[in-house]
């Protein structure tokens, strides 16, 4: 167990995990590099312990330490207490929450290791919000999906607010980038893998008419733009969630938990 101790300063070194989180250019390049990601709030920390990421802190304001105080029984990692203020001050937001931990990265897998025995996965390309990230791994988590695969340049799953948005369901389903793009997808077809891209243009087949395939990848593309045309080229069939009413498409999070529900083992 290690014993909470306050800090007063907002510069102090045992914070730095910390500093500048809404700054995500900063958090983007910085966290990767150092192999660290921010947990926030009890559920978020309970989970990422859980699926056996390591803590290396815990920054928490003074009302959360009995709430986690099985959590700090069990860390090997120092616990900082500072007051609300002090937290904004340091995070540059105000942590709603209280409670904030800095976990270790896990190496990432090969794409071929999360293929393994897998039969439902999701394949994101140019997902760059993380809200919609989040949204999509907390689906694909709910609905039963074996694999998340990410193109080279969508955002990454262990940031901030992709974990919060999520509820720490990235800690739950494997992922992999698969590079490079988009001449990896042969591998997720020599998998045994049908490519089915989600995609609102003429000539596309009906979701539910191709998602009884033994192996199925749901392709899905960034807000607004979708699926790039080199992608969709290597599909093995572009298909699509019926709409009425003169709608063309959803969300790219609202679609890919009907698509996920559409093709649940």
């Amino acid at each position: 167990m290690s014993e909470p101790r306050t800090v007063t300063d907002p510069t102090d070194p045992r914070l730095a995990d910390y500093t500048g989180l809404t700054d995500v250019e900063l958090r983007r390049r910085r966290e990767p590099a150092e192999g660290l990601f921010i947990a926030e709030g009890e559920k978020v920390i309970r989970r990422a312990v859980e699926s056996g990421y390591r803590m290396r802190s815990m920054l928490l304001t003074p009302k959360w330490l009995e709430v986690m105080g099985d959590v700090i029984a069990e860390a090997d990692a120092p616990v900082h207490v500072v007051d609300p203020a002090l937290a904004e001050a340091v995070t540059g937001y105000h942590v709603h929450r209280g409670a904030l931990a800095s976990m270790e990265r896990k190496p990432l897998p090969t794409a071929a290791e999360v293929l393994a025995g897998a039969r439902r996965v999701a394949v994101l390309e140019g997902l760059v919000d993380h809200t919609n990230l989040g949204a999509i791994f907390r689906s694909a988590a709910a609905l039963g999906m074996d694999a998340v695969l990410l193109s080279p340049d969508c955002a990454d799953p262990l940031y901030r607010r992709a974990v919060k948005v999520s509820m720490g369901a990235v800690f739950a389903v494997p992922y992999a980038r698969l590079d490079p793009w988009p001449a990896s997808l042969a591998a997720v077809q020599e998998a045994g893998f049908s490519l089915l891209a989600l995609t609102p243009a003429e000539g596309a087949v009906d979701l539910a008419t191709v998602a009884t395939q033994d192996k199925a990848a749901l392709m899905l593309g960034a807000e607004g733009d979708g699926l790039t045309a080199k992608a969709m080229a290597a599909a093995d069939h572009l298909v699509r969630i019926p709409m009425a009413h003169g709608i063309d498409s959803l969300n790219v999070g609202a679609a890919a938990a009907v698509a996920f529900y559409s093709v649940r083992a």
